[in-house]
């Protein structure tokens, strides 16, 4: 009888672990390219990072005309990163421009960082790029 008895309670325990297992948490985003790094941390090309309520991703960079750190310039140039924005169900991809908020489905984001600046030595690698987000809220 007690072998029985604990039988049950194990195969119980074993459903009930495989069960929660399987949990999906509603309104959080999916990424497909790999766990996304903490909000305000500085990020790769194709590397996600969670900015409040969404994760995003730079995609490449379409623009970097900034002034050269090692020049005089008429004007300070822009850049605009090519952007995907995950949120709860939904995917987008926006050009997000350095220092300026992008409103989509109720929310802003900011790129709010590009490194390294450009110098007059040459232009910036792609691998060497990190940008940073902020907003999602």
């Amino acid at each position: 009888m007690k072998s029985k008895l604990f039988t049950r309670f194990a195969l119980l325990g074993a459903l009930a672990t495989s069960v929660s297992a399987c949990a999906v948490i509603p309104d959080t985003p999916i990424v497909n390219n790999g766990p996304a790094a903490r909000a305000g941390t500085a990020v790769a090309l194709s590397q996600p990072v969670w900015t409040g309520r969404v994760v995003v991703t730079p995609i490449e960079v379409h623009e970097d005309s900034r002034c050269p750190i090692n020049a005089r310039c008429v004007w300070a140039g822009r850049a605009i990163v090519l952007t995907r924005i995950d949120g709860a169900g939904w995917r987008e991809q926006a050009y997000l421009t350095l220092g300026e908020p992008h409103e989509i489905r109720n929310t802003s984001v900011t790129l709010t960082s590009l490194e390294p600046g450009r110098t007059t030595d040459g232009p910036v690698r792609s691998a060497d790029y990190r940008f940073t987000y902020e907003g999602g809220n």
